[in-house]
């Protein structure tokens, strides 16, 4: 009989420790887990894995210093293997599994957007370094902001507009032609908000064309571009069709000025479409390695030597992001969920490496841009836009 109530206080034990350990935003003693859900894999690797590195720096960092709240701080990653629906599932994974108190979203819009009814349901919020949609912090639906859900980038209107502006005036386009990746909510706004502005300006639209990502055959309709003679050609997509695009137009004859979103940044760009094809191309962007603020010169030495290589955006703004919800952390002085969610709204003139970041209402991020130019296969810093 002993052995029966031993057997059954120590099943007792089991179960309250299994039941105690399902409970969302629980931490061990002495660490504090942070989430990243990332594209680890699949068509937009190299954004993920710049973006991880850059919180596991950040951390590191920090970690150096005596961590937060005299705890040390730990990353998990969860690869949503470029996928929206598979970013909605390592949401869920990192939230109720690996009990995190916060986590840095994906890259896509589209991605982060598919995970937001994890975050609201579990009240854990999210961070995306780059994702520029507006439906990202804002809820086309209902027009109201997500609660849980932030990002360290500026949005598609002030990016779209950006380059159209550079077109205009920098450029002297008065025609354009817009090639959109139509499966993509990125590519789409930044068309939408791109065409406003260069019609605002008094520019024409001759042609506006679209794409599939993972297509890989666009001459036929680069064909028809060509036919449109346009001044300049915008091609808000991803680098990895973005770069196939580039090198069949030139391919094809079509020399004008080629423009895009920060969606080109990555290193694969010039491996695909070619370093001579990408002479005379611009794409906005976060921040540039080039730059010369403290903060950046600072940050480029410390990641090239953990990683060796030069960091890109997605690195630079997966660092900002971070340290922005480790400062929310610092700020609360907790690590209950609702609360960082609660002192990350806060953020106001914070000193990140890709500028001077305040969140906004909406829980974007009011920030300077930057225009690359592609000169040699090699990003050389254009220009800098305040807001």
């Amino acid at each position: 009989m002993v052995a029966k109530k031993m057997v059954k206080a120590l099943f007792g034990l089991a179960m309250s420790a299994v039941l105690l350990a399902g409970c969302g935003g629980q931490q061990s003693a002495d660490v504090i887990k942070l989430g990243a859900n990332l594209e680890m894999t699949g068509g937009n690797a190299t954004f993920g894995g710049s973006a991880s590195n850059g919180a596991k720096l950040a951390i590191k960092q920090v970690n150096e210093k005596g961590g937060v709240l005299g705890k040390k701080l730990d990353l998990v990653v969860a690869d949503n293997k470029s996928e929206a629906a598979e970013a909605a599932n390592a949401m869920q994974k990192l939230i109720t599994q690996d009990k995190v108190v916060a986590v840095i979203a994906p890259i896509a819009s589209s991605s982060v957007i598919a995970g937001a009814q994890v975050n609201a349901d579990n009240q854990v919020l999210a961070i995306s370094p780059t994702a520029s949609n507006p439906k990202v912090t804002v809820d086309p639906a209902t027009g109201k902001v997500r609660d849980f859900l932030f990002r360290a980038a500026f949005i598609d209107p002030f990016q779209g507009s950006v380059m159209a502006n550079f077109a205009t005036k920098s450029l002297k386009g008065k025609t354009a032609a817009l090639y959109i990746d139509n499966s993509s909510d990125y590519a789409k706004g930044l068309g939408q908000f791109f065409k406003e502005t260069f019609e605002k300006n008094g520019g024409k639209i001759v042609a506006e064309e679209a794409y599939l990502a993972k297509d890989t055959d666009f001459k036929a309709t680069l064909t028809k571009i060509k036919a449109a003679n346009p001044d300049v050609l915008f091609v808000p997509g991803y680098y990895q069709e973005v770069g196939m695009i580039i090198k069949q137009a030139r391919e094809l004859g079509l020399m004008m000025p080629v423009l895009g979103g920060d969606g080109w940044d990555s290193a694969k760009l010039p491996e695909i479409a070619g370093a001579d094809a990408l002479n005379n191309t611009f794409f906005a962007n976060h921040y540039s390695p080039d730059d010369n603020s403290p903060a950046i010169k600072d940050f480029v030495e410390a990641y090239k030597k953990e990683y060796g290589q030069v960091p890109d955006a997605f690195a630079a703004l997966s660092y900002d992001a971070t340290m922005m919800v480790i400062e929310a952390i610092k700020r609360a002085n907790s690590t209950d969920p609702v609360a960082i969610k609660d002192a990350l709204a806060k953020t106001k003139d914070y000193q990140a490496v890709s500028g001077l970041i305040t969140l906004n209402e909406t829980h974007d991020a009011v920030k300077s841009a930057v225009i690359i130019e592609m000169k040699d296969g090699k990003q050389t810093f254009k220009e800098k836009i305040n807001p």
